[in-house]
């Protein structure tokens, strides 16, 4: 009866503390805290990768590399109800992009690092598509 009461209490010690961490994950954002100029890329980003999973998936993915990026959508893209065009695609990465910006930006202001060029200038910077898996 005791190893029964113990397994049930670890039971739910792990639904707890898996339910707080699942709380901290973004699910999505609310594009009235983007830029201007990025709520549009936003919304083809959300329009787009919700078709075959939630944007929790790319959200908290931790990329913070703007080339993995571009493999990461490259390889999406290619899935075939995507529906995800090459145009898509640079929409797609612009926001991405941005936002990997901002991961940095957060990330050296924590630990106390200068921080990083700024996310507007990474948003306006044209994405490339090349650079992605055949």
């Amino acid at each position: 009866m005791t190893t029964m009461r113990i397994t049930a209490a670890l039971l739910a010690l792990s639904t707890l503390v898996g339910g707080a961490a699942a709380c901290s994950r973004k699910e999505s954002l609310d594009p009235s805290t983007l830029p201007e100029n990025v709520r549009a890329d936003y919304q083809v980003f959300a329009q787009r990768c919700s078709k075959c999973h939630t944007l929790a998936r790319p959200l908290n993915a931790n990329i913070t590399d703007d080339e993995q990026w571009v493999l990461y959508v490259n390889r999406m893209r290619r899935q075939p109800a995507s529906g995800i065009s090459m145009e898509d695609q640079e929409v797609i990465l612009r926001f991405l992009r941005y936002y990997a910006a901002d991961l940095r930006r957060i990330a050296a202001a924590k630990h106390g690092g200068a921080p990083q060029p700024s996310a507007s200038a990474s948003a306006s910077a044209a994405p490339s598509a090349e650079g992605g898996a055949p």
